[in-house]
């Protein structure tokens, strides 16, 4: 720990002097705020029919709504976790849905929200300390489940907001995402936050863009599998890119990831680990820091680390440490 504050002292030293980069145009593609239709002949978001669903190696059997119910929604597995919470398991009326609703109940989350396995119990509580007192926003306003985290920060007691950290923090985060480089991706269409493919195998061009979709979009989109996992496309080259300026800051245009998240990125002491986590959210969370609308105790390190940084180094980062081991 001592080393981990040396580091940490060094690290605000080196933002004296930073010259801020231009500032970007916000990646929408991180964001994916806007839900776009199927395409013509496609099916929409399932109607619950009544009908109990159910799952590979799950003995149970739910309904849509079941499924969906924000105050206790299924548990397809309930022997992949330990006994969760109540606070976890079905929240509290009116305004705090269960965590295990967006986050899963084995915390792996999904790529319009956040894995919240195996994060440090201080961070987890500073997190929601931060939402609730404002600090912590999203520089998209129409990020709707962001504002939905700050009415359920507010909403909750420091007594559950620890149950939830204790409960998150005792399972290791496993791998969950698969990083593929390419050139083209399969097409797809937004729904829910997240790319979803489309049916067929028609491609697009993969720009300046990750594209984080479900291996299986209904075992995902409608089913909330938390077994079923993702690919993250990226762009041909960024993983290296992403690696040179994770690892030696890209000569002095930032400060190796390394220093404050650990050698191998797992996390080091009250840091959380970066290593096989949603590229996605860590694209968000720094360009929240750039502008000002995340801040917090960790924030202010965090601010020299992403000051110059474009958005196409930005996604470099977060192909390469999503494409490592956790």
């Amino acid at each position: 720990m001592r080393k981990l504050v040396v580091l940490i002292l060094s690290l605000g030293s080196i933002g004296v002097g930073f010259v801020g980069a231009q500032q970007s145009e916000q990646p929408a593609w991180a964001y994916n705020v806007v839900n776009t239709p199927p395409p013509a002949g496609q099916p929409a978001a399932a109607p619950d029919d009544g009908s109990p669903k159910k799952l590979p190696g799950s003995s149970g059997a739910f309904t849509l709504q079941q499924i969906r119910d924000g105050f206790g929604p299924a548990d397809w597995y309930p022997g992949d976790h330990p006994t969760m919470p109540p606070i976890v398991a079905s929240g509290k009326r009116p305004d705090v849905r269960a965590c295990s609703l967006c986050h899963y109940p084995n915390g792996k989350g999904r790529p319009e929200n956040a894995g919240v396995a195996g994060l440090p119990r201080s961070y987890f509580i500073q997190t929601m300390a931060d939402f609730r007192s404002g600090a912590r926003k999203s520089s998209e306003a129409k990020k709707a489940n962001t504002n939905l985290m700050i009415a359920i920060a507010k909403g909750m007691t420091d007594e559950e907001i620890a149950a939830a950290a204790d409960y998150f923090g005792s399972m290791k985060w496993t791998p969950w995402i698969k990083v593929v480089e390419a050139d083209t991706v399969p097409k797809t269409r937004v729904a829910g936050g997240m790319f979803l493919r489309v049916e067929g195998k028609e491609t697009e061009p993969i720009g300046n863009r990750i594209i984080e979709t479900p291996d299986d979009a209904e075992r995902t989109e409608t089913l909330r599998d938390p077994r079923s996992a993702f690919t993250a496309y990226v762009p041909k080259g960024s993983v290296a890119k992403g690696k040179t300026l994770a690892t030696t800051g890209g000569g002095g245009k930032t400060v190796q990831c390394t220093v404050c998240h650990g050698a191998d990125l797992k996390g080091l002491g009250p840091v959380p680990g970066l290593a096989g986590r949603s590229p996605s959210y860590i694209v968000r969370q720094m360009y929240d820091m750039q502008q000002g609308a995340r801040k917090g105790v960790w924030t202010e390190l965090m601010m020299p680390v992403v000051k110059n940084l474009t958005n196409d180094d930005l996604l470099a980062i977060a192909a390469y440490t999503a494409s490592l081991a956790p």
